[in-house]
């Protein structure tokens, strides 16, 4: 187990297709497809073009996050801990902490929810039961390591791309492309407001990319490897989630594509798909929950960490086992983190040109401690770029805060937001120098 301390160059065996096939299996995820269904308003083509955008928007600063682990084998919240400081780092780790477990459960939650609609045909009936059981081996996937997740992925990855592919043929043969295009777009619902929902998706891994980047023998490898794997496979489940709410208007689209594969007789392979894209999903958020929690408290120990993050997830998928507001999560994971790396990814590429002082990251009174271990030139633009997104987010204030926004909605709420925070750090950091 690696902790938060910098990667051997040893354990550094990761290649480009190990990346590939790690990030396209946190993307078959029923997550997904019920997110591809929150921008039906769209219609099919307008739609298209929000998943294609939006993912080649959100994709860029992931896997530029991946490559600061690559180049200094350090996880996320450490190299955050360069622009933020080192107690700094500590607001961005708990945020991360309370956004995984909640994404782990999520995950159980849909996947206890489609696994006991599956199981019902066969007449066995126990949600519980299937949310234990893949928190259960979720955690115990998060906890065997770097070492096995590799041959873990080729297996169970490539599995599910092939039955996915056989999901998609089921799919729109029975709801036809030339029907679905003709579904009308509803024009009350913005472009960008459906982009938003989109960038939020890849910018919800950025906190924890470098956690597994940091295991890459080489960044370039790292950075297109991560680029194209979550690309392509987020962008697919996106579109038959999108697809399976717009044929039948339902507000779970999962629910949707898993019961047409059982009522083409694939009942079995549809719930392999449900359990297998949790396991390849969902470890993630454990593993990176022990992570995060690690630097705020490193005595804490990995897998102690990591169990503790499983048995919470397990927990709260147990405890609150509807899904209330989805959207609205994924657009506070886009206000907290959107402005967050834009600081992260300028003060890194731009500022410091690729360099760091690795010792220094990890030292109190060291280089990054600036003000008692905070670094108020990058608190203010995370909190201009905060302000920014829920300003510029109809669906929050008028919906969660019952306010009006006095900005337009054509400009969205992610790339003000990040280029905002961006800007704001860049100019101040040129001053400070």
């Amino acid at each position: 187990m690696a902790g938060i301390e910098p990667v051997s160059s040893d354990q550094r065996t990761w290649g480009g297709w190990d990346f590939f096939l790690l990030w396209a299996g946190s993307a078959v995820s029923l997550a997904e497809i019920w997110a591809g269904g929150l921008i039906v308003p769209l219609g099919l083509g307008v739609g298209l073009w929000a998943i294609l955008v939006g993912h080649l928007i959100g994709n860029t600063p992931l896997a530029l996050g991946g490559v600061i682990g690559s180049r200094w084998g350090i996880p996320t919240m450490v190299a955050v801990r360069a622009s933020f400081g080192l107690r700094g780092s500590y607001l961005a780790a708990g945020l991360n902490a309370f956004q995984l477990i909640g994404w782990t459960a999520v995950m159980l939650i849909l996947c206890g929810g489609a696994a006991e609609a599956i199981s019902k045909t066969y007449g066995f009936s126990n949600p519980t039961l299937w949310i234990i059981l893949a928190g259960a081996v979720t955690t115990f996937w998060a906890l065997v390591g770097s070492a096995f997740w590799k041959w873990l992925q080729r297996l169970s990855v490539v599995a599910l791309v092939l039955l996915c592919g056989f999901m998609t043929y089921f799919m729109f043969t029975q709801y036809g492309w030339g029907q679905l295009a003709q579904i009308p777009r509803q024009k009350e619902f913005p472009f960008m407001v459906g982009m938003d929902l989109v960038i939020a998706m890849p910018i919800s891994w950025l906190p924890l990319v470098a956690d597994y980047s940091r295991f890459a023998k080489s960044s370039k490898s790292c950075f297109w490897g991560t680029w194209i794997g979550y690309f392509l496979v987020s962008s697919w489940m996106y579109l038959l989630g999108l697809a399976a709410s717009l044929a039948t208007a339902s507000p779970d689209p999962s629910g949707v594509v898993m019961n047409l594969l059982v009522h083409f007789g694939w009942a079995i392979p549809a719930l392999l798909i449900v359990l297998f894209s949790t396991f390849t999903t969902t470890f993630l958020d454990i593993y990176s929950t022990a992570v995060s929690s690690l630097n705020i408290f490193p005595h804490l120990g990995e897998r102690k960490g990591v169990l503790i993050g499983g048995i919470l997830g397990t927990a709260t998928a147990l405890l609150f086992p509807t899904l209330l507001n989805y959207e609205h999560f994924l657009l506070f994971i886009g206000a907290m983190f959107c402005p967050l790396f834009g600081v992260v990814l300028v003060d890194y590429f731009l500022l410091r040109k690729e360099s760091l002082d690795l010792e220094g990251l990890y030292r109190e009174e060291g280089r990054y401690w600036f003000w008692k271990g905070l670094n108020p030139r990058a608190l203010f633009p995370w909190a201009v770029g905060f302000a920014l997104y829920l300003g510029f987010s109809p669906l929050l204030l008028d919906k969660v805060l019952g306010l009006k926004t006095a900005f337009p909605w054509a400009l969205g709420s992610s790339l003000p937001s990040m280029g905002a925070a961006a800007l704001i750090y860049w100019l101040l950091g040129r001053k400070g120098r």
